[in-house]
């Protein structure tokens, strides 16, 4: 992991300082910048999004979808958990605590904004960062790369319906033209971009260049990140503020999400009897969100200065952390993994395939 994504956590908590100090000095300029948006969709949000996804993008080859079936056991879970698990239980963790448990202690104006963030959340997994995950793990390359290329496919076609169906069950009214063009600028354009980016690069320099160029460009994925992030604190700060206890209560909800969906997508991997290699990867993609995409989206959808907004930045602020400790729980658990008699019998079935 490079600096930036290390203390990611710490980059985030300077953001917010920033974003609060800035937004008390220069509310004119944040108000302008808020007022730039075609269909609600922000424009300068839209470029840094950009700036964001694209790199991440970059790193994914499509043609890896080709060797799916390899490992279908642990995809089979990984898709489960993802789409049919994920996004449903974020809506009930967020339900059960933000308006039932911690109903007292939140606004009440904002609460049904800060549940539809983290359906927004929990309705896009994690892309490129989930790479990082699994090499800290020792998870199986190919597997990482196949699954996060079909996530990224499905994405494309799920993450609107799923959104939509989610924000109506919480009542709460979606202008379709705007999730539509979110999922159109944030999902399908920069997958178009990055994908005829990567191969052109890729047909000149080959592999090296490729490299080459994402070591370039990951710190400005960073950068624009980080930038949003700013802008954001700068619209939410006088809130947070006044109620800083706000954050802590949004990231319950995140916390049991990440570690139920995590916890949910090993154990199926060990009695499905997929390797440990296999597994992990699995679990941490079945943890993990896309965040730019949803912080991006959010904005679109809400506007800067709405609770979904805030929600979503919640989730940048425990991705870090939190996965580093998915990955010590993976690592030091494969002793008890690997002891599961259908990992047993499914390492015996490879060892006497081999030549």
């Amino acid at each position: 992991m490079s600096i930036f994504e290390r203390y990611l956590t710490l980059w985030v908590l300077l953001c917010i300082v920033a974003g609060v100090a800035l937004g008390y000095s220069l509310p004119g300029t944040f108000h302008l910048i808020g007022s730039l948006e075609i269909a609600k969709v922000n424009l300068p949000v839209a470029v840094l999004t950009w700036a964001m996804i694209i790199p991440m993008l970059l790193k994914i080859d499509f043609l890896a979808l080709t060797g799916v079936m390899q490992h279908w056991r642990g995809i089979g879970v990984t898709l489960f958990v993802n789409w049919a698990v994920k996004p449903f239980s974020m809506a009930l963790l967020g339900w059960f605590f933000l308006e039932y448990l911690f109903r007292p202690w939140l606004p009440a104006a904002q609460i049904d904004s800060y549940v539809a963030g983290l359906i927004l959340l929990a309705a896009a997994p994690c892309t490129a960062m989930v790479f990082v995950w699994s090499n800290l793990m020792k998870g199986e390359p190919h597997f990482t790369l196949s699954q996060v290329a079909l996530n990224n496919a499905i994405m494309i076609i799920a993450f609107a319906p799923i959104v939509a169906l989610l924000l109506g069950l919480s009542a709460i009214t979606v202008p379709w033209h705007t999730l539509v063009l979110s999922v159109v600028l944030y999902i399908l354009v920069p997958v178009i971009i990055a994908q005829v980016l990567r191969y052109s690069v890729l047909r000149r320099g080959g592999t090296a260049a490729l490299a080459d160029l994402l070591h370039k460009l990951n710190p400005v994925a960073l950068i624009a990140l980080l930038t949003t992030l700013v802008l954001l604190f700068g619209f939410q700060g006088s809130e947070i503020v006044a109620q800083p206890l706000i954050i802590a209560l949004i990231a319950v909800p995140i916390l049991f999400q990440v570690y139920f969906n995590a916890g949910l997508a090993y154990g199926l991997n060990r009695l499905a009897g997929e390797q440990h290699c296999i597994a992990g990867p699995s679990a941490l993609i079945g943890a993990s969100n896309f965040f730019e995409l949803a912080v991006a989206t959010a904005i679109s959808l809400f506007g800067f200065k709405s609770g979904a907004a805030l929600a979503t930045v919640v989730g940048v602020l425990i991705e870090v952390p939190v996965m580093l400790s998915m990955v010590w729980i993976v690592n030091n658990s494969q002793g008890w993994y690997e002891s599961g008699a259908a990992v047993k019998r499914r390492a015996a079935e490879i060892f006497l395939k081999t030549p």
